[in-house]
């Protein structure tokens, strides 16, 4: 390298767990080798490891970013399959809706399938939305597969969506081998001292505990909550969101499986939150959600521990965190990803596609050692984006609803929400219509299945769709409904797919 080279050549990694460790494996795929990755994570940390369940773009970031083979994975995390997420007391106690992954039926000229689809369900002719996508009809049924190569163009077998629910802490084992193999250095212990340059403040090295100094140009901070390096040493700020989602408390907890794997992850109401359930091959992993101001620590775990499927593996263990977000996620040289960015309930599953969507944002705008502003202000400004307009899709879940059984609802039926979200809703109350925000996360298909699971229905529909004659209006909307169930029906039970293909070693 000349003295007018201005390459990157040693990035720091601050953290471990699934953030550290895509990250690593990531940049040492990437980089070019005369670039050092190093990841500093400490045991007696240890990691939150509550992302046990994703949306569909890891199923990409897997194999296209990684080349990590689907079957390894899932069988060395003892994985499952996902095909969205089923909904239970949400709009009233009492109903249940999934939001699947994937689309709903097929659009037709200008107009998505769910209008055609409204004409019919406001005059009764017409089932359940979820009736009309396969991952939604097939994952209350236990059946799974993935896209046959031979599946006709057009069948909604051609194009399965699915995430995955799997074992966090297996998965930061499983890519920190890989990051080790493709040249990633570990240092274990913990860091006590941050050195920053005298002139822009800019971090210059980290200093462990027994006195080594690790020097960097990039630093990448998974360190989690604190944000060691993006809070705690350069006061970026943080944006607290608690105002539109109220739950700052969290327990988890693993049990024994009992009864067969189902491709879904399943979330339902309580009284002060909501309740997670993510069925895996060797244990079924649990959490309460809630709001400190409506109900305390004891109370949530015993109300976490009455409703498990199994018998307890552990004591619930107890999580705090502010929803919310950095006010700038790329600041000097370092970059936050992961819950040092920010932390939002894990409500769809987004937490670790946030941290790979910051993996891929930082390979495309990746700088040399002049830092460019323009590329931290793109970061922040498309990072600040997504995490918003995810906040609005989750505030829609609290405040779609019509209980009134308890003071956590009131609150969450009453609130004032952000006005990004208030003209969506107001949108599609009048005629079922969704206008995608650019490139925002949720597209069309998950905006209108919530918001119909939540008993926001349209008044009425595109004027278009009365275009079509009658007769063949409910043919059309028929025809999908069959061919939807006929799919559905075809599909080998979730558990036989898995002990096929994938099934975990024996322990």
């Amino acid at each position: 390298m000349t003295n007018n080279d201005h390459r990157i050549t040693r990035v720091v990694v601050v953290g471990g767990g699934s953030a550290g460790w895509m990250t690593a494996a990531a940049l040492s795929t990437y980089l070019d080798k005369a670039v050092s990755v190093r990841l500093i994570e400490s045991e007696e940390i240890g990691i939150v490891g509550v992302g046990e369940s994703t949306v569909p773009y890891m199923k990409t970031f897997n194999s296209q970013v990684l080349g990590i083979p689907e079957a390894d994975f899932v069988a060395r995390t003892q994985g499952t399959f996902k095909l969205g997420i089923q909904f239970n007391d949400w709009g009233r106690i009492g109903d249940s809706y999934v939001h699947g992954f994937g689309t709903i039926g097929h659009s037709l000229g200008p107009l998505p399938f769910h209008q055609f689809w409204l004409k019919l369900f406001l005059s009764g002719r017409a089932a359940d939305i979820g009736a009309y996508s396969l991952p939604t009809a097939a994952a209350p049924l236990g059946k799974f597969m993935i896209s046959p190569a031979d599946a006709p163009a057009g069948s909604p077998l051609a194009d399965i969506a699915y995430g995955y629910q799997f074992d966090a802490g297996l998965y930061a084992r499983y890519l920190r081998s890989l990051a080790e193999l493709r040249g990633t250095k570990r240092t274990e212990g913990k860091i006590v001292e941050v050195a920053q340059r005298s002139d822009d403040g800019f971090i210059e090295a980290v200093v462990m505990e027994n006195g080594e100094r690790i020097e960097g140009d990039l630093f990448i901070d998974c360190s989690g909550f604190r944000g060691l390096l993006i809070e705690q040493t350069l006061k970026t700020g943080y944006e607290d969101w608690s105002q539109w989602l109220p739950c700052d408390r969290a327990m988890a907890v693993a049990c024994e499986s009992a009864g067969p794997l189902t491709p879904y992850t399943r979330v339902t109401a309580r009284a002060a939150g909501w309740q997670w359930r993510i069925p895996l091959q060797h244990r079924v992993g649990n959490g309460y959600v809630y709001s400190s101001r409506h109900l305390s620590d004891d109370e949530a775990a015993a109300t976490l521990l009455a409703n498990l499927d199994g018998r307890a593996l552990a004591e619930p263990r107890p999580l705090r965190f502010t929803p919310g977000r950095r006010r700038k996620f790329w600041n000097k040289n370092v970059v936050a990803l992961g819950l040092a960015g920010g932390f939002m309930e894990p409500l769809e599953s987004t937490s670790i596609y946030l941290v790979q969507s910051g993996i891929q944002r930082l390979l495309t705008l990746f700088p040399d050692r002049d830092f460019e502003p323009m590329l931290a202000d793109r970061f922040n400004r498309d990072s600040t984006f997504e995490h918003e307009r995810i906040r609005d899709f989750l505030v829609l879940h609290y405040s779609a609803t019509e209980r009134d059984d308890t003071p956590f609802w009131n609150l969450c039926r009453t609130m004032a929400i952000p006005d990004t979200l208030r003209g969506t809703v107001d949108m599609f109350r009048v005629d079922g219509r969704y206008l995608r925000n650019g490139e925002d996360f949720f597209a069309l298909p998950s905006w209108v299945q919530v918001m119909l699971g939540q008993r926001i229905v349209p008044r009425g529909y595109h004027p278009i769709v009365d275009r079509m004659p009658e007769n063949e209006l409910l043919e059309f909307v028929e025809r999908v409904r069959r061919v939807v169930a006929n799919c559905a029906d075809a599909m080998p039970a979730h558990e036989d797919f898995i002990d096929k293909f994938c099934k975990a070693p024996a322990t």
